[in-house]
């Protein structure tokens, strides 16, 4: 077994809220477990031979156990209905290490943490770890009823509810989120923080940026990627470095099942272009980006590209493999 990844037992699974069930996953021998960081994530390992990606939404000061919390999405890629159907408290299954793609910012002085449904997992830790530093936050979590509010009995618990406002899409104007308003009272050393829906994302980073916040005070994560069909996209050839191999890239393939068809294999998780995975570095050419991961400045750089969604702008891409 890789090194990468552990072996867990379900200690406890329950309902957090509709829709919503928690599982808590500890080693089977109760060891402790790697440490994490706020915002991070572990791969889980499903029944089926699906692997998706789940943020981790306990305290980063405990070692000792991993919570996390999925949302059933009947319409999603099979992952959530697998993990609420077939993993039971008891059963064992293979997760990986902790990663973070989604850090809270070590020189922000002030942190406006913005959750929508399902995104308050890893908005939970980094309000637990902030609350921990004694630093500067206020969060505001949006969700469409009170009975699909996860983990709202911890947080009107916890020891930093007064800096916690939960905004519930059925109860009226009066307790509405007023983002232009969060955003015009925020310091300009104020980082922003925002997970959840795609629309709700799209939509806080939007008026942010209309606001004049600048990119490297906004932090984010896509739980899934809008990942356009290929199949009227002209073809194009890429050129593994090490080799010197030029491979066809047709229509409706993307770069990375072109390269495993011809004994290349880049590493990959999401396949949507949401977790960082595969990302490779281009060393000539122009990549036509489809992924919800680099930011607009390192898009625009065009120094590394996700292949499992992105393709090309130009004929041929070089690639540091």
């Amino acid at each position: 077994m890789s090194d990468t990844t552990l072996t867990v037992e379900v200690v406890r699974k329950w309902d957090e809220a509709r829709g919503i069930c928690g599982f808590e996953l500890m080693r089977p021998d109760r060891a402790p477990l790697p440490r994490f960081s706020a915002g991070a994530h572990i791969d889980v390992h499903l029944p089926g031979g699906l692997v998706r990606q789940y943020s981790l939404c306990g305290s980063p000061e405990r070692n000792d156990g991993y919570e996390i919390a999925v949302l059933r999405d009947e319409r999603g890629r099979g992952g959530s209905m697998a993990i609420h159907d077939h993993v039971h408290e008891g059963d064992r299954i293979r997760i990986g290490v902790p990663r973070n793609h989604f850090p809270v910012a070590p020189q922000a002085a002030r942190h406006l943490l913005l959750a929508g449904g399902i995104g308050v997992t890893p908005i939970l830790s980094m309000a637990e770890h902030l609350h921990t530093l004694g630093a500067s936050f206020e969060m505001h979590y949006c969700t469409r009823s009170r009975d699909r509010t996860a983990f709202a009995q911890r947080l009107a618990g916890s020891a930093y509810r007064d800096r916690v406002q939960i905004h519930f899409d059925d109860a009226g104007e009066h307790q509405a989120f007023n983002l232009d308003i969060a955003l015009e009272g925020a310091a300009a050393d104020t980082h922003l923080y925002v997970c959840g829906p795609r629309g709700f994302m799209d939509a806080v980073l939007a008026r942010a940026r209309a606001h004049g916040w600048p990119d490297q005070r906004l932090h984010y994560e896509f739980f899934s990627g809008a990942v356009p069909d290929s199949a009227e996209d002209p073809a194009f050839q890429v050129r593994v470095e090490s080799s010197g191999a030029v491979i066809d890239v047709p229509p409706g393939c993307s770069v990375v099942d072109a390269l495993a068809k011809h004994g290349v294999e880049v590493l990959t998780s999401c396949e949507q272009g949401v977790c960082g995975t595969c990302m490779t570095r281009v060393l000539e050419g122009q990549p036509d980006h489809r992924d919800s991961y680099l930011t607009n400045e390192e898009k625009a750089a065009g120094e590394y590209f996700m292949p499992c969604c992105s393709r090309a702008k130009t004929a041929l891409l070089v690639l540091d493999l």
